[in-house]
């Protein structure tokens, strides 16, 4: 007899410090860092308070980056399509979009 995966559900096991997961810590790392160039700019314009709050509003940004997902409005027709990702997704999505630089469009044959 062969073995099987048995899905099952994870809950909290894949969380770290309570709040992160592992794509949220990484997401707030890189925001962290973002910020940690800002901070050294300012340390040395002399303003090290500010580059710390910058360096905390960027770890803060990439930890929603990471964690929140789009909500879906049914007011608003963007949020119809993207409703229920995480904002990570998008923004990478996105990113290869503009970089690919083609148009697309599609007809209603093609959405089926």
């Amino acid at each position: 007899m062969g073995s099987y995966y048995i899905p099952r559900d994870l809950g909290g096991e894949t969380r770290i410090f309570l709040i992160f997961s592992v794509k949220s810590l990484i997401s707030t790392a890189i925001g962290a860092f973002v910020g940690l160039i800002f901070y050294m700019i300012f340390a040395m314009m002399g303003i090290g308070t500010a580059g710390v709050i910058t360096m905390a509003v960027f770890a803060v940004l990439g930890f929603a980056a990471g964690t929140f997902k789009i909500p879906t409005i049914a007011g608003l027709p963007f949020t119809k399509k993207v409703g229920g990702e995480p904002i990570s997704e998008i923004v990478i999505r996105y990113v290869k979009f503009r970089a690919n630089r083609k148009i697309y469009a599609y007809t209603k044959e093609e959405q089926k």
